[in-house]
């Protein structure tokens, strides 16, 4: 397991964001070396993957539904420091819906639940360390950190290795999005690189005409081009 890199990755303490505050570690680290089994264990497998798991627009929606909202794919590739695709990796994706809205008991903004929307899938990266996401572009939402904070629209991203020690989370924005650079949370980014990073552009030429946009974003797993990672 690789260290990371502070001068890339947010500090776990940034007081502009509210939550980091007791979130965050009040004593120094202790390094404890991991045991043979939290590095090799759990395993995963194309078997736990299912047919739907990456298409959020039908893995939770009824016949003949589909979840509402404006169709969009998300695609890319999860690289190593050399550029070279990591295959096998898992993948877990969890966003809210097209109002901004999360199926969550704890989520009590006032936009309506669409139940035919999860704002859930996974997959698992191919032999090149590709991967797609079919979804619904999530919507801005407020949050409680000032008199008005909002959220751009963002999926968050989940990668595993082998095993769930092995496991990196991160966060994904939209190119052109005005709210990034007004974000408590996005500020906690060192610098103008690290957002840009964290920002997935749309791609014309991988769009599903007259049905849904296509937005590239690639996942860099170590070395000076690494996408920042949540503490």
């Amino acid at each position: 397991m690789t260290p990371l890199d502070w001068d890339r990755h947010p500090p776990a303490l940034t007081p502009g964001y509210f939550s980091s505050v007791t979130r965050s570690p009040r004593e120094n680290l202790i390094p404890l070396n991991p045991t043979t089994a939290e590095l090799t264990g759990p395993v995963f497998g194309a078997q736990h993957i299912g047919a739907l798991d990456g298409d959020l627009l039908r893995n939770a929606a009824g016949p003949d539904e589909l979840a509402i909202g404006p169709r969009i794919i998300v695609h890319g590739r999860v690289l190593d420091e050399a550029g070279r695709g990591v295959p096998d990796a898992l993948l877990e994706i969890w966003q809210a819906n097209a109002g901004g809205r999360y199926r969550h008991a704890r989520d009590g903004y006032l936009a309506p639940l669409d139940p035919n929307f999860s704002g859930c899938g996974r997959v698992l990266t191919g032999e090149d360390g590709g991967y797609r996401f079919d979804t619904v572009m999530p919507g801005a939402y407020p949050f409680p950190n000032g008199p008005n904070a909002w959220r751009p629209a963002h999926i968050h991203f989940s990668v595993f290795g082998w095993a769930f020690a092995q496991r990196l989370v991160t966060q994904m924005y939209f190119e052109g999005d005005p709210m990034i650079r007004h974000c408590p949370i996005v500020a906690t980014l060192p610098s103008a690189e690290a957002v840009d990073a964290l920002t997935a552009r749309y791609d014309p030429a991988n769009d599903r005409p007259m049905d849904a946009r296509a937005f590239r974003f690639d996942i860099v797993l170590r070395g000076r081009r690494t996408t920042p990672m949540e503490a």
